[in-house]
C-alpha cells in the first residue's frame, strides 16, 4: 500500500493525515492544530514540523497552500501573510519536514482528490470545485485535466472579492441565517456559472458536511453537489500530487 503524508494548510488551522494513495482515503485519524497568528512562513514551518513528528513520518509529503503555486514558488497569500509570496516552498517546508515535499494550491488539491475518488469521478466537459472556509479557493477542470491556479474567490462581486461576502466566515463572523447565506452564494455562483458554463460544480470546505442547510436553496442551472471527501479532499489531494 503506497502511503504519503498529506498536509492541509489553511487559514484557520492545519490538519494532517497519512493517506493510502491508491483508495483515496487517510489511513489514520487526521491531526488539526490551529493556524498562527501571524501566519508567517517562520510561525507556520514548527507546526508543519509537529505534524510531521506526530506520524513520525519518513517520506514524500503533499503539502497544501492557500494561493497561487507556480513551479513550487508561492505567489499569492491572501489569507495567510505576505510574508509567504516569493518562498520556494518544497525548499522552505522541507527543510522544515527534513522529508521531499511537494507543494501546490489547496483547491486544487482537493479538486485532484474529487476528481479521482468523489463527486467528478468519471465527469467529462467543465467541473468547478469550490472551497468555502476561510476564504473561497476553485479549481477548474476539463475533461478530467486541471486548469491550475484558478482563485476564483478573488473575482469581484458588488465591488468585493466574491470571498469577503460569501466565505464561511463571512457567514460565522456576520452570523448570516442559512438563507441568506446561500443568497450570497447563489449570486457568487451565477457569475461563475455565467463565465465557465460547468456541467458540474462541487462545493467542498469544511462547510460541505452542512450542505443539506444551503444547497437546496441554490437556483443555478448546473447541477451542484457536496464534495465526497468533505474537509479531507485536500490532504488527500496534496498526497496524490506527491505520490
Amino acid at each position: 500500500m503506497a502511503r504519503v503524508l498529506g498536509i492541509d494548510i489553511g487559514g484557520t488551522g492545519i490538519k494532517a493525515a497519512p493517506v493510502d494513495v491508491a483508495a483515496g482515503r487517510p489511513v489514520a485519524e487526521r491531526v488539526k492544530l490551529p493556524t498562527p497568528r501571524p501566519a508567517t512562513p517562520d510561525a507556520v514551518r514548527p507546526v508543519v514540523r509537529q505534524l510531521v513528528d506526530q506520524f513520525a513520518w519518513q517520506g514524500p509529503i503533499g503539502i497544501t497552500f492557500p494561493g497561487v503555486v507556480s513551479a513550487g514558488m508561492i505567489r499569492t497569500a491572501a489569507n495567510l501573510d505576505p510574508g509567504w509570496i516569493g518562498v520556494n516552498g518544497p525548499a522552505f517546508l522541507g527543510e522544515a519536514a527534513e522529508q521531499p515535499v511537494t507543494v501546490l494550491n489547496d483547491a486544487d488539491a482537493a479538486g485532484i482528490a474529487e476528481m479521482r475518488f468523489g463527486a467528478g469521478r468519471g465527469q467529462q466537459g467543465t467541473v468547478l470545485l469550490l472551497t468555502l472556509g476561510t476564504g473561497i479557493g476553485s479549481a477548474l477542470f476539463y475533461n478530467g485535466v486541471l486548469v491550475p491556479n484558478t482563485e476564483f474567490g478573488h473575482i469581484e462581486i458588488g465591488g468585493k472579492d466574491a470571498e469577503a461576502r460569501a466565505s464561511e466566515r463571512v457567514r460565522e463572523e456576520q452570523d448570516l441565517s442559512w438563507g441568506k447565506w446561500a443568497g450570497r452564494v447563489d449570486t457568487y455562483l451565477e457569475k461563475m456559472e455565467a463565465l465557465l458554463s460547468p456541467d458540474l460544480i462541487i462545493i467542498g470546505g469544511g462547510i460541505s458536511k452542512k450542505s443539506n442547510k444551503f444547497l437546496p436553496k441554490l437556483t443555478l442551472k448546473a447541477r451542484v453537489v457536496p464534495a465526497v471527501l468533505l474537509n479531507d479532499a485536500g490532504i488527500v489531494g496534496a498526497a496524490m500530487a506527491a505520490a
